[in-house]
């Protein structure tokens, strides 16, 4: 009997307003479900957002590269 294995689903979240625009957490995400908007915020900076395709693997590493502390990460 073949075991089911039930992969968690992580959603990230991004203070766009209070991101200023590193792109550090980008970089160094993994399963590439950060990219840079399309959008400025209001101090006119390209923050980094959630892709819609990708899943994220809950690693956080993102969350600590933030010098800002604008990114968390929760599993639904």
């Amino acid at each position: 009997m073949a075991k089911t294995v039930t992969r968690k689903k992580y959603d990230v979240i991004v203070k766009s307003e209070f991101c200023k625009g590193c792109h550090l957490c980008i970089e160094y995400c993994k399963s590439g479900k950060l990219v840079n908007s399309k959008k400025l915020n209001k101090m006119g900076y390209l923050y980094a957002e959630p892709a819609e395709d990708a899943k994220c693997t809950g690693c956080m590493v993102c969350t600590l590269v933030c010098p800002d502390l604008v990114i968390e990460v929760y599993d639904e």
